[in-house]
């Protein structure tokens, strides 16, 4: 939950104009925001069948993470959940900053108790609620909250250009939304260790070594994302949701309260139309035509 130092905010000053063209690394169409205003920090599209695309937009501040941006990024979240169209969502920012940290600006004057009082950043955690998967696609710096919102995401893709750390200790405070946390689990306690009290980054290739996300070589990462995106909606969103949540429940429970969740998420999905289409379709050697249902 951290900005990159002066010489990088000296780099963010270089005037870009405010628009989706100048912050995607692709060769999409230009993203547009869900409505005329709606949104000031995010623009949001649909690239593909089932695929929600919400790219960060503060391109002078990095998309350095504040409040207002959490918000929308939440509520952009949330509908796209709640919308039976929406089979997989996609999260990027631009080619030099997934999201450098989160604002400073923003919280150096506050005191614990206005931070104790009001929750300081737990609406983040809104976004790991979301029951549909995600993807972050990740280029150049995703420092602090930039590397925490990342692992909010089912799965992480990432530039050789990416660069993930959680540089807070350099401004006398620690990680404050699943830097310490999601981070252990993710490349184990050693290296969390290392990288939370040093403060160092992580290439992205030492990244995808400890297991921390896949480097995408051949091509824009957020294009790969999207295809990404684009097969998991091909699939029963029942299935998907029911293998998430048996997935992120490893991470809360012992191993035998994690099998029997995932047996009873099994045995559910054989009261659903799309568990007999699919095994009708196999088994008649066919493609299945899943109805979400």
């Amino acid at each position: 939950m951290i900005a990159l130092r002066s010489s990088l905010r000296a780099a963010a000053s270089i005037r870009t104009p405010f628009t989706a063209r100048a912050t995607l690394s692709t060769s999409l169409p230009r993203f547009t925001t869900a409505s005329e205003g709606e949104f000031k920090n995010i623009l949001v599209s649909s690239p593909a069948d089932g695929v929600r695309l919400v790219t960060l937009n503060r391109p002078k501040a990095l998309n350095a993470l504040n409040s207002e941006l959490f918000h929308e990024l939440n509520a952009a979240a949330e509908a796209a959940d709640e919308d039976p169209s929406v089979s997989a969502i996609v999260i990027t920012g631009s080619d030099r900053a997934f999201a450098a940290g989160a604002d400073i600006k923003e919280m150096k004057d506050k005191t614990y108790a206005e931070a104790y009082k009001s929750n300081f950043l737990g609406h983040w955690s809104r976004l790991t609620q979301i029951r549909k998967p995600i993807i972050a696609a990740v280029s150049g710096y995703a420092l602090g909250g930039g590397n925490e919102l990342a692992m909010m995401a089912d799965i992480i893709l990432a530039s050789p250009t990416a660069v993930f750390g959680q540089p807070e200790i350099n401004l006398g405070v620690i990680p404050g939304a699943g830097g310490t946390q999601r981070l252990t689990k993710a490349i184990g306690k050693s290296r969390t260790m290392e990288i939370v009290l040093t403060g160092r980054n992580m290439t992205a290739d030492e990244a995808e070594a400890a297991g921390h996300c896949r480097v995408v070589r051949d091509g824009p990462v957020v294009e790969e994302a999207i295809k990404v995106a684009g097969k998991i909606a091909k699939k029963s969103q029942i299935a998907v949701q029911a293998a998430k949540e048996g997935v992120n429940a490893s991470y809360e429970t012992t191993l035998a309260e994690g099998i029997r969740i995932e047996r009873r998420l099994f045995q559910s999905l054989f009261s659903t139309y799309d568990q007999k289409e699919g095994m009708a379709a196999f088994a008649e050697k066919r493609k299945p035509t899943f109805k979400n249902e």
